[in-house]
Order: structure tokens, then C-alpha cells, then sequence
């Protein structure tokens, strides 16, 4: 990233560049990266901090100097509460620019603003109106990380192609990636997430999509939402910001997706296994953790394809990627080329234990819709089928019949259900009333008690299935497994 400091002083003040004076200081800096973890400034950086509840950005603006930042977005009512270097150059945006002009020594900038969070909303807006990519937005319940990752794949095979990294979808992260916008981009494939209504439609505020992607609807989120119905009117948000010109891409399987085409003014491109749909596909072969070969026809094409992604869910993955691979104009030929080279789901990771288990690492997340797709997998691979399963979070008022269903499926699908957490307990009656018998459902209270089961049963060739919601943490029994530690 090479961004002109001038360009952002302007932005924020929502001037045009060159009609204001310009404070030396700021006229000559050029920012290499806009963060705001003050762990990952690098020389020449820009940290914005922001306010939260029970961390303040503020309290790490001097270690962000430490480690090389340029400068430092600062909130009017809070930079005073937190030590500085002593030889810092002051600025505030609101100020007279005649009064400021002169600031002309090379020391750290503190820039002083009203709020930061929304300075580095409008410098994000401006820097992409300034730049000429198309922009593809994607949101859904489940599966936004992995078709993200696909979908740039395939582009990357035409275009110069910029992608959200890590999970980089928030109101906070977001921004941060349109900054890295460079006129040489051609698409950028940018997640969209939701906390609460709202979020997705000022995400598109920022980004303005021409292309937005909804991959499904389910209850994540539902505590914070309350509905099923109300999350399919946040998710909607997404085709109901693009415009006339743009394109909406809808999974014509879920009902509650396909009902957004009546919302959204772009025009609509269904995707999924159904016959109306304008991408549609099937699964000629699933080889478990080793791919799909699958069935592509659109327009008058129809193309055969192996994908090296697990699991019969990852179909609506590779269509919604095709439809907008078509959408851009790709070639069929570069299109299953694309598709070919994906290296898998960057959410789900196989590895070895110490003891000659294949570990199946699926602890990114959790929804009762990656649970039950997880688990047809499990259920495909040979030896003893181990599923290590925690607590899901924010389904809200259906948690307890969501983790009983999910049970229901671990009954038929693993061999030994290993649950954790208090919801966990949920999973176990739902196996056990699926006719699992209860000598093979074990729960523990404590993760390192799930390590000593697994390797009580497991043996070398078996297959265990780790997953649970972000806060469980699941993560610290994987690398036990690969490590042969009996403890956590």
C-alpha cells in the first residue's frame, strides 16, 4: 500500500484535495498500511484507534509509534487519557487549516478527529470511489469465508484480483481492505458479516458492490436478530444496495434467497441444483476429503470439473463462483481451470495425530448448517469415525433443539460422539435419541477430558471430526492430537 496522507486528511474532512492548505507534515506522508492492532504496525503505518468496551485503541497509540507508525487517528474526547512520546506533531482535522499549515517537523502525527471509526469510513469510501475495480460482495449465514476464497481463486486466473483477508468483514476491518484498492485491481472480493440489522447495508455503503452474492440463510446470529425472518431481511440487505446495473447472484435452493430477487433492482442470477436456476450443477463423484467432481451447465455449457473441496455442501460454493466467473465474462475453459487449481477449504484442514489419526480440523466456526455438513463427511471416511463436538453460539431460542438435530445427525454419521461444553450435553441426547448407544457418547466438561477420550478409543487410521463455535476454542484439541499431549 502507498497512501498519500493528503488524500486521507481530505477525506476525512470531505474536501477535495488541493482546496484547503495542507500542513507540511501531512503533505509529505506516505502511509504503507492502515491498521488498527497496534501488534501489526509496521514502519510507515497509520493506526486508527478505536474505542470499544473493553479495549481502547487509545491505550496503545504510544506502542504503535514504537513500533514505526506514522501516524495515529485519535479520538477528540479520549488521546489525552493515554501517555505519548513527547515528541509527537498534533493536528486536529476540525481545526482552521491556516492554523495547522505550519506543522512541518518530521515527528509522529496525532490526527485528531471526532470519531475515528467513522474518519476511516470516509477515507474507505472515498478511496474506492476513486478506484476503478468491480467490486463483488458476498455474505450468507454460512460459507462467506470458504466462497471468498474459491471465488478469487478463479478470478485471479483473468483478473488482478484483491480479496478480504483473513476474515476481514466488519465495520472495523472492512475499510481496511478497500484502502488496499490500487488502480491496478480489476475485481475485489470482499466479505460482508453482520453483528446486527444495518451492518451489511453501511458495508455496502462503503464498498458499493456491483456484484453481491448471498450463499444462504440459517440461524447464525438468531440470540442477537430474534428471527429466522429477520436475518433474511439483514442478509437482503446486500442485493437490495446494488444497483440497476449490477447483478445479484442468489441461491435458487434456499428459499429465503431466491425470495430477494423481489428487492433488489440489479438484475437476478440464480445458482444451485434447482432447474430454474441460470448456473446449475450436480455432484457426479464426491471422494470424500479429496474433492467433488461435479457437473457445470449454464447458457448452452456444460463442462465437468473435479474441485478439490469436501463435502456435497461445497457444491453451491463452486456455482455461486461460476455464476460469477460468467457474470465477468470468463471463459468456460479459464473457469474450469480456476476450479481446478483451488487448493481446498481454507476452513476445514486435515492433518495427522501422533498416533496415526487423521484429525479433521473444522473449528473455525460453528452453525447447525457446517455441523451437518461436517459430519457427511466424517461419515464418508474409512476406519473408527470419531466426532469431537462443542457448544454452537447465538442460535438463540432453537439452541436446544439445534444441537439435538445436529446429535441426531452424529448418530449416523460417527462411530464415538465426544461432546463438549454445556451445550454440548444437548448433542449427546439428540445421538442417543437417534438410537446411539450411550456407552458410545462421552462428555466432557473440560477439553483436555476430550483429548484423554480420544485417546483412549482413537487408533491409527481412525478419523476425528473436531468442531465447535469460535469461543470454545476447539482449536487446543487439534493441536493436542498433532502433538501427542495428554493435556491442554
Amino acid at each position: 500500500m502507498e497512501l498519500r496522507l493528503a488524500d486521507a486528511f481530505c477525506d476525512i474532512r470531505g474536501v477535495s484535495g488541493g482546496s484547503i492548505p495542507m500542513p507540511r507534515a501531512i503533505e509529505r506522508a506516505i502511509i504503507h498500511d492502515v491498521v488498527i492492532d497496534s501488534r501489526l504496525v509496521t514502519p510507515g503505518s497509520l493506526f486508527v484507534a478505536l474505542g470499544g468496551a473493553n479495549v481502547d485503541g487509545h491505550a496503545f497509540v504510544g506502542r504503535a509509534f514504537a513500533a514505526g507508525a506514522r501516524a495515529a487517528l485519535v479520538a477528540r474526547d479520549r488521546w489525552r487519557d493515554h501517555p505519548l512520546p513527547s515528541e509527537v506533531t498534533v493536528i486536529d482535522v476540525a481545526d482552521d487549516p491556516a492554523t495547522t499549515a505550519a506543522a512541518a517537523d518530521d515527528h509522529p502525527l496525532v490526527l485528531v478527529v471526532t470519531d475515528p471509526l467513522a474518519s476511516l469510513h470516509a477515507m474507505a469510501a472515498a478511496h474506492r470511489r476513486r478506484q476503478p475495480a468491480t467490486v463483488i460482495g458476498i455474505t450468507g449465514s454460512v460459507g462467506k469465508t470458504s466462497t471468498k476464497e474459491v471465488m478469487a481463486t478463479v478470478l485471479a486466473r483473468r483478473f488482478c484480483t484483491l480479496k478480504t483477508p483473513r476474515s476481514y468483514n466488519s465495520a472495523a476491518t472492512l475499510p481496511l481492505v478497500l484502502l488496499h484498492l490500487r488502480p491496478e485491481h480489476e475485481v475485489a472480493v470482499i466479505e460482508m458479516g453482520m453483528y446486527l440489522p444495518g451492518d451489511i447495508s453501511r458495508l455496502a455503503a462503503l464498498a458499493q458492490p456491483q456484484i453481491g452474492v448471498v450463499t444462504n440463510v440459517g440461524p447464525s446470529h438468531l440470540e442477537r436478530v430474534g428471527s429466522i425472518d429477520g436475518i433474511t431481511r439483514a442478509k437482503s440487505e446486500l442485493p437490495a444496495s446494488l444497483p440497476a446495473h449490477g447483478i445479484a447472484i442468489l441461491n435458487a435452493d434456499d428459499h429465503r434467497v431466491r425470495g430477494m430477487a423481489s428487492i433488489t433492482p440489479a438484475q437476478v442470477v440464480m445458482y444451485g441444483r434447482a432447474d430454474d436456476a441460470d448456473v446449475r450443477g450436480a455432484i457426479l463423484a464426491d471422494r470424500g476429503l479429496d474433492g467433488l467432481r461435479v457437473r457445470i451447465t449454464y447458457d448452452a455449457t456444460t463442462f465437468d470439473c473435479d474441485v478439490r473441496l469436501a463435502g456435497a455442501h461445497h457444491l453451491a460454493t463452486i456455482l455461486s463462483v461460476v455464476a460469477v466467473a460468467r457474470a465477468l465474462g470468463m471463459a468456460p475453459d479459464a473457469i474450469r481451470d480456476g476450479l481446478g487449481n483451488v487448493a481446498g477449504d481454507i476452513r476445514l484442514q486435515t492433518s495427522h495425530g501422533a498416533r496415526g489419526e487423521v484429525v479433521i480440523d473444522d473449528t473455525w466456526n460453528a452453525a447447525p448448517a457446517s455441523m451437518i455438513a461436517a459430519l457427511g463427511i466424517l461419515a464418508g471416511q474409512p476406519g473408527q469415525r470419531i466426532a469431537v463436538l462443542g457448544d454452537m453460539r447465538e442460535i438463540g431460542a432453537i439452541e436446544v433443539a439445534e444441537h439435538r438435530r445436529v446429535g441426531a445427525v452424529a448418530a449416523s454419521s460417527a462411530d464415538w460422539l465426544i461432546t463438549c461444553g454445556e451445550r454440548g450435553r444437548w448433542i449427546g441426547e439428540g445421538a442417543h435419541e437417534a438410537g446411539m448407544a450411550s456407552d458410545r457418547i462421552i462428555h466432557c466438561d473440560e477439553l483436555a477430558a476430550a483429548v484423554v477420550a480420544v485417546h483412549r478409543i482413537a487408533t491409527a487410521g481412525d478419523h476425528i471430526l473436531i468442531k465447535g463455535s469460535r469461543a470454545m476454542a476447539m482449536e487446543r484439541i487439534v493441536e493436542a492430537l498433532r502433538t501427542g499431549a495428554t493435556g491442554i
